[in-house]
């Protein structure tokens, strides 16, 4: 049983989509894991961030584990069911050796 419905994904991504919610909530943290260790500095809000559907952001914490390279995108406020939202992963995001993803990834879910 999936938790989210995926609405859209980027075709490069797509393989790499998993859910593996334990329960239910409105307020799910994303995971985003690398292949690379980042540059910290390039970690932030701007460059990860949950829009609406009216591209307007949801005040979200960003906490990266530099050991797992792995990011955490946490909402600090419900999604509202039943509604769209948008996953941002900007280009901007870097490893320490300056690499960066080949474009943004939009990544539309609904809850």
């Amino acid at each position: 049983m999936n938790f989210i419905d995926i609405e859209s994904v980027p075709a490069e991504v797509k393989g790499k989509v998993k859910q593996s919610l334990k329960f239910k909530t409105g307020k799910f943290v994303w995971r985003v894991k690398f292949s690379a260790p980042l540059d910290p500095s390039s970690v932030n809000n701007m460059n990860l961030y949950v829009t609406d559907i009216s591209d307007i952001p949801l005040k979200t914490a960003i906490h990266y584990n530099s050991q797992t390279n792995e990011i955490e995108i946490e909402p600090l406020e419900p999604y509202t069911r039943d509604s769209s939202y948008i996953l941002n992963i900007s280009k901007n995001v870097r490893s320490v050796g300056g690499q960066t993803l080949k474009s943004d990834v939009k990544l539309q879910f609904k809850v």
